[in-house]
């Protein structure tokens, strides 16, 4: 019974000391957020709450430039301008006699399609070459027709186009009809163009809209675009369309019932629903007083004077077990590249420790049965 007493005063002053070293499925809270306390901690720690959620909002953005840089839409004539590589048709309306246009009763005779030249003409029999590009089907009928007038005054011009290659726009991926369209209008829209290829491909997450248009790149969302009309930017002739999804994530650890790298559902992801995201909090496990949001910043982005971090590195800690961090929790927003860390509830190295010493006392009344 004496070696029995010792022998568990031994264990419990082992266990007492190294109870930090037990086997857990995550930090203490107190284990990372000692660097509070620490002189020139290269970690800085924000506790956060509604006194400070809002400043908090006004940090730099990290994981991205946090905007989706997009053009609005704007008023634009409806008609399609001629462009180099169209097909130009032109028909001609002549009821003189012995026309130099026609034959023998004919009123009218249609020439071969012409594709506007690169230097922007076509050429017309009798009046060769005539500048059409940049020029409505309208306006182009009526210089071909001015010019016609000296050699027959009485014709009367038609003009059909076709969009080439060049007035046209690219739906590249993320439709269910990718391909190359024409450009069939100056107010033509984006809305119009994914319509047109069939819409946005269900199975994207989050869809994320890209415009290339010349060496700049435009994204948005397909929720915003959607939702808001003066996002229904008009589109460009040799504009690319890319949908694709959302590639923004954080990373969840900890006593949450998800540890795993989660995709942004939508285009923003409060720390509530970031917790939501990882299946909750593990009741058995979880310090609902110890979450930590991980960030890290660029330099450029420690402004000493303004609002914002002071080192590269900040812990955020969130109570959920007052109103003031649950509120905090909801307006406090997920950065991409964030670790999401759910700390180990202190009670879980307590029933560890207690479970040992109570397999130690069951040992020793087996040993005292025999």
């Amino acid at each position: 019974m004496h070696h029995l007493g010792r022998l568990l005063a031994v264990l419990i002053a082992a266990l007492a000391l190294s109870a930090c070293t037990l086997p857990r499925g995550s930090a203490l809270q107190q284990e990372i957020t000692k660097e509070e306390t620490i002189e020139d901690s290269p970690y800085q720690i924000v506790h956060v709450g509604r006194d400070n959620v809002a400043t908090l909002k006004t940090w730099p953005a990290t994981g991205w430039d946090g905007v989706y840089h997009w053009l609005d839409t704007h008023t634009a004539p409806s008609t399609a301008v001629i462009q180099t590589g169209d097909l130009v048709t032109v028909t001609i309306w002549d009821s003189q006699e012995n026309s130099l246009l026609t034959n023998a009763g004919q009123k009218f005779v249609t020439l071969p399609k012409m594709t506007v030249a690169p230097n922007g003409t076509i050429f017309m029999p009798y009046i060769s070459e005539v500048q059409v590009r940049g020029l409505t089907p309208d306006v182009a009928r009526e210089r071909v027709q001015s010019r016609l007038e000296p050699i027959v005054p009485s014709a009367q011009v038609q003009i059909a186009v076709e969009q080439g290659p060049s007035n046209s726009y690219d739906l590249v991926s993320g439709v269910a009809k990718p391909g190359v369209y024409p450009l069939i209008s100056r107010d033509y829209t984006i809305l119009s163009a994914l319509a047109a290829g069939g819409g946005v491909a269900t199975n994207l997450r989050n869809p994320l809209i890209r415009l290339i248009r010349g060496g700049n790149t435009y994204e948005i969302t397909a929720e915003r675009l959607f939702s808001t009309a003066s996002k229904n930017t008009i589109l460009q002739r040799n504009d690319r369309i890319v949908v694709e999804q959302d590639r923004r994530a954080f990373t969840a650890l900890g006593a949450s019932g998800v540890e795993s790298v989660i995709y942004f559902p939508k285009d923003e992801v409060s720390a509530l629903e970031a917790l939501s995201l990882m299946g909750g909090l593990a009741e058995n496990r979880a310090d609902p007083k110890g979450i930590l949001i991980l960030r890290e910043f660029e330099p450029e982005s420690l402004r000493p004077g303004t609002p914002g971090p002071t080192r590269e590195q900040v812990v955020f800690v969130i109570d959920l077990t007052s109103a003031d961090g649950l509120f905090a929790a909801r307006n406090f927003m997920i950065h991409p590249e964030d670790t999401v860390l759910a700390t180990e509830s202190v009670v879980v190295t307590a029933r560890t420790v207690f479970g040992l010493i109570g397999a130690v006392l069951g040992l020793g009344n087996q040993a005292r049965a025999l």
